[in-house]
């Protein structure tokens, strides 16, 4: 039948079972208003609620019977406490709500005093959820600390990953246990005590990656990590505040990554020996009295260097294993790495940081040829050489 210029189609099949309209099955038509996300396996669900934020994932509650209760599975959770937003009485509840055999994951952002306060309850309930993951930021404007519970750290076989920011101050009067944690990050966080760092670091047994950003000597002047299983270490100081004093020790022989940043004015930092370290990156570094930073990087395949100081370079030191070098400052340390680095392959400079070199750091005409620009270099990238005639 036509009527103007719309066209109705209406066609019946044999069976007399399917009607199309205009070529769509009312089949069809009934299966796109029908529920299929509900239909879907449990695990499949948890699994793609656990990436939707938490007070969204907790609002499916009021869907149907089915989701009900679906919320208090979801491995991975993350709560924001402030004045405006949830309250600490809020996470403490859901908490105990939640029927996960497991945390996979548990952020925790608390502003208010009180929640901040509450901190020590909430991070039991985690504890006794079996969490891997936690993070815990405390920032407040007083910048007053909170002290994380030890008492929680005697004994802990499932945490793997701890991210602690701002605020937490951690008081260990007696070694942690923390079997499974593999990593760890301290952002702005203070220590009692030279020994309630030894006391953390000795406790985790599998630790492979530490990231410590700080103050310098804000909290303690000798700043030990004696880790045998460390393999990524990355330090950052602020120089944002005026600190002076103190450094660093470190004995990581399974070391492989090294990454170092901003250490300004510090009075040593002593780093035996890495016999198994690829990479290496030093940056910003000023103003260390009478270390031997370079002695201690020999076995890196790869480096890169700012130093904003002089560097006291090792006696016969080689770099046997160099390979690259992406990025070096002063003309004599570039001299001192290339007579000592035979099978290095390539180099990247950047010109900017070659002008008005400090007395002492002028180019030293090598008496001959180093063997790596003989026989081993490939690669020369030179940025902002500003090359004059």
């Amino acid at each position: 039948m036509k009527f103007g210029s719309s066209v109705l189609v209406v066609m019946l099949k044999p069976g007399g079972d399917h009607i199309k309209i205009g070529g769509e099955s009312l089949i069809n038509r009934d299966a796109m208003n029908k529920d299929m996300i509900s239909e879907l396996p449990e695990a499949l669900l948890l699994h793609i609620l656990s990436y939707v934020p938490t007070e969204d994932v907790i609002a499916t509650s009021v869907l149907s019977k089915r989701w009900r209760s679906l919320w208090k599975m979801v491995p991975k959770l993350e709560f924001e406490s402030n004045i405006e937003q949830v309250s600490s009485e809020d996470v403490y509840r859901l908490l105990l709500l939640h029927k996960a055999p497991f945390l996979e994951s548990l952020h925790l952002n608390i502003e208010n005093t009180k929640g901040r306060l509450d901190s020590g309850i909430l991070i039991g309930i985690a504890f006794s959820r079996h969490v891997r993951k936690l993070e815990l930021d405390l920032y407040h404007d007083d910048q007053e600390t909170v002290r994380f519970p030890s008492v929680l750290c005697s004994y802990n076989n499932t945490l793997e990953v701890l991210n602690l920011m701002h605020h937490v101050l951690l008081d260990f009067p007696s070694r942690v246990c923390f079997n499974a944690l593999r990593e760890l990050h301290l952002f702005h966080v203070e220590f009692k005590d030279e020994a309630s760092v030894c006391n953390l670091l000795y406790g985790c047994p599998r630790l492979q990656d530490l990231v410590v950003t700080r103050y310098s000597s804000i909290d303690v002047e000798t700043y030990t990590i004696a880790v045998p299983s460390l393999q990524r270490l990355t330090i950052e100081e602020d120089s944002s505040q005026d600190m002076y004093g103190g450094g660093y020790v470190i004995n990581a022989p399974s070391l492989k990554y090294l990454n170092i940043k901003g250490l300004y004015c510090i009075d040593f930092f002593l780093f035996e020996n890495a016999p198994e370290l690829v990479e290496a990156k030093i940056n910003d570094v000023s103003e260390i009295d009478n270390e031997n930073i370079l002695a201690s990087l020999t076995s890196a395949k790869r480096l890169s260097f700012q130093f904003t100081v002089e560097v006291k370079y090792p006696t016969g030191g080689i770099f046997y294993q160099l390979l690259r070098i992406d990025d070096i400052n002063g003309w004599n340390l570039l001299s001192f790495m290339l007579d000592s680095s035979p099978k290095l392959q390539s180099l990247k400079l950047y010109g900017s940081c070659w002008e008005d070199c400090p007395v002492g750091w002028e180019w030293t005409q090598p008496k001959c040829v180093p063997e790596c620009l003989l026989l081993h270099l490939e690669t020369l990238v030179w940025r902002r050489y500003g090359w004059q005639r």
